[in-house]
C-alpha cells in the first residue's frame, strides 16, 4: 500500500550547518508514530519543512503518493497537513471559533464581513468530533491548556488534515488532560488520521505510538517497534551511549538549613509548616493547582506571606521582593523557564550573571573581563552545550538554557535551590544531566526542593517527599516508603491512603 506520509532522502543546510541529512521513512494511514531524539536531532527542522515553513536542500515529501511543493505554511494545510506546536499559535483575546478560523476567515458580502455564526457553526461540528464541551463563541484564554490543544486539533479537522504532526503537545499537560489527549489522538488514528508525534516522554511514546524514527545528528539512526522495542534501548539510540546510572544517592545532614512555620498568603497556601536540611533534596508533589508553585514563589520572594515565618540558618528573615531571597541565599528555577527565567536576545553569558551583576561591575560598569572569566567557569561546569558564551540563550536548547540558569545561581552562590519542573521540556539526554547535577548540588551541600508532575522524577531525586493538597501538606513521607501510590494516595482530595503510612508535616 501508499504510504499516506513519506519523507525520501530529505536532506537542508544552512550557512555552516547540515541539519538534515538523507532522512528517509514513512507513516501508514492511521498509524501513530512518534519521531524520537534528543533537542539538536533535526526533529523540528523536518516537521517545519513537512509544514511549509523550510524548504528543503533535496529529497521529496510525498503525501498519498504525490510529491509536494510547499512554499509556505498554506500549502501545506491545502493538501492535508497541519502541524500543532508546542507553544500554541493562537489569539487570547479572540474565540475559540476566530482562532480555528485564523488566516482563513469565513466572510460574506464580497469579503466584506466575517461570518461569525457560520464559523462557530463549522468550528461546533469539527470539535464535536473530539470534545463537545468546548463553546466555539468562548474566549480562548479561558481554557485550560488541554481544551487548547484540542481546538488546535480542532481546527486541523476544519482543514481536513490527513497527517498531523503534533511538537511536545503534553508538556504543560497534567496526567489526566494527557489520557484525554490520548483519547482523541486514539480517535483520530481509527478514523485514518495519521500522527507524528514528538515527545520527550518515552512513557507517553511507548502507551500511544505503534512505531517511531529515531534521530541523531541531523540523521535518521533507525526505526523501531515499539511494541518489542525497550525504553533503555530506544534512549541508547537517541543519545549514542549509554545515559549515566539514575539510582538515588542521598547525602542530607542533621544540619536544618531552612525552617518554614505556619506559611500562609492569599495565593493557596494555607498553613504550611516543613523544614529543610543541609544537603538534602525535598520532592514536592500534587496535583496541578494543589499550591507547589504558589510555596516556592513565597519561599523566591516572588508572592508576600500573609502569615507564618521563614527562617534560614536559624535567623529569622522576611523578604519584601526576590532580591530579599537571593540575598539571603535561595535561588529560583522557575518553571516557565523562556517567560520567567531568561532574556532570550542576550548572551548566555549575561543570563547567567543575572542575579549576582554588582559582583561583576565596579562604578556602575560591568566588568566584561571578570563576568567572562566566570561564565568560563560556571558554564563549563554544567556542561553547557554548545560552549559559545556570546550566543543569545534562545538559540540554546531547553535543557541547556536550565543548565545556564543552574550556572547562575552558582554564580550567586545561592545554597539553598528551588527547581520548579526542572525537565519540562528537555531531552532524555538533558534530563539526566540535570539529575546529576541536582545531585552534586546535594553532595556539596547545596539545600534543594524539586517540584514535579512527573511521579519517577521526583521519587528518582528526594530523600523525602512534602505531598501538598488544596494549599497544605497532606503528608510527608521519608524515602523508605516512597511510590507512586503512596503519593497519589494523598495528593487526591478524598483518597484513602489506606495502608501507607507518612508522617505528617507537622510532626517532622
Amino acid at each position: 500500500m501508499v504510504p499516506r506520509l513519506r519523507f525520501e532522502t530529505i536532506s537542508k543546510s544552512f550557512p555552516g550547518v547540515n541539519a538534515l541529512a538523507d532522512v528517509s521513512f514513512d507513516v501508514a494511514a492511521g498509524e501513530i508514530h512518534g519521531l524520537l531524539g534528543e533537542n539538536g536531532a533535526g526533529k523540528s527542522t523536518l516537521l517545519r519543512i513537512l509544514s511549509g515553513v523550510f524548504r528543503p536542500t533535496s529529497g521529496t515529501v510525498f503525501v498519498d503518493g504525490q510529491a509536494l511543493i510547499l512554499k509556505r505554511p498554506i500549502d501545506a494545510r491545502s493538501v492535508g497537513v497541519a502541524m500543532i506546536h508546542q507553544e500554541l499559535q493562537q489569539v487570547p483575546h479572540l474565540s475559540v471559533a476566530q482562532n480555528m478560523f485564523l488566516g482563513h476567515p469565513l466572510t460574506r458580502l464580497g469579503g466584506l464581513f466575517v461570518s461569525r455564526r457560520e464559523q462557530e457553526s463549522r468550528a461546533a461540528q469539527a470539535l464535536s468530533l473530539i470534545d463537545r464541551t468546548i463553546d466555539p463563541s468562548a474566549p480562548i484564554s479561558s481554557l485550560k491548556v488541554a481544551q487548547r490543544q484540542i481546538v488546535e486539533i480542532g481546527r486541523a479537522l476544519l482543514d481536513k488534515a490527513k497527517v498531523i504532526a503534533m511538537d511536545e503537545p503534553t508538556s504543560s499537560l497534567t496526567p489526566s488532560e494527557f489520557d484525554r489527549l490520548a483519547e482523541v489522538i486514539a480517535s483520530l488514528s481509527a478514523s485514518g488520521v495519521s500522527i507524528i508525534y514528538v515527545s520527550h516522554k518515552m512513557d507517553e511514546v511507548f502507551r500511544i505510538c505503534q512505531r517511531a524514527s529515531v534521530m541523531r545528528d541531523g540523521k535518521l539512526v533507525g526505526m523501531v517497534d515499539l511494541k518489542s522495542a525497550s525504553e533503555k534501548d530506544v534512549i541508547a539510540m537517541m543519545v549514542g551511549r549509554e545515559l549515566m546510572q539514575e539510582e538515588h544517592n542521598s547525602f542530607v545532614t542533621d544540619t536544618v538549613k531552612l525552617e518554614a512555620k505556619n506559611l500562609s498568603s492569599a495565593t493557596k497556601i494555607r498553613d504550611v509548616s516543613f523544614t529543610l536540611h543541609k544537603g538534602e533534596v525535598l520532592g514536592i508533589a500534587g496535583l496541578v493547582g494543589s499550591g507547589r508553585t504558589e510555596l516556592l514563589r513565597l519561599l523566591a520572594g516572588a508572592d508576600r506571606l500573609s502569615d507564618g515565618s521563614i527562617a534560614i540558618d536559624g535567623n529569622a528573615v522576611r523578604f519584601a521582593s526576590p532580591r530579599d531571597a537571593i540575598a539571603a541565599g535561595i535561588g529560583l528555577v522557575p518553571e516557565e523557564r523562556k517567560r520567567e527565567g531568561i532574556i532570550p536576545l542576550r548572551p548566555v553569558s549575561t543570563n547567567m550573571a543575572l542575579a549576582s551583576l554588582s559582583s561583576f561591575s565596579s562604578g556602575g560598569m560591568i566588568n566584561t573581563g571578570k563576568l567572562r572569566a566566570a561564565a568560563q567557569d560556571l558554564l563549563k561546569r554544567v556542561n553547557l552545550r554548545p560552549f559559545q558564551l556570546d550566543r543569545p540563550i534562545r538559540l540554546f536548547s531547553g535543557g541547556n538554557q536550565q543548565k545556564a540558569i543552574i550556572a547562575r545561581w552558582l554564580a550567586a552562590k545561592s545554597q539553598i535551590l528551588l527547581f520548579d519542573e526542572p525537565t519540562r521540556g528537555i531531552d532524555v539526554g538533558a534530563k539526566s544531566e540535570i539529575y546529576h547535577l541536582i545531585e552534586d548540588l546535594a553532595r556539596e551541600g547545596h539545600s534543594i526542593i524539586v517540584v514535579s508532575s512527573e511521579l519517577p522524577e521526583v521519587i528518582r531525586l528526594s530523600d523525602r517527599v512534602l505531598v501538598m493538597r488544596e494549599g497544605s501538606i497532606a503528608a510527608d513521607i521519608p524515602r523508605d516508603q516512597l511510590s507512586e501510590s503512596a503519593i497519589v494516595a494523598h495528593a487526591i482530595p478524598g483518597a484513602n491512603p489506606g495502608a501507607t503510612v507518612a508522617r505528617t508535616a507537622s510532626s517532622a
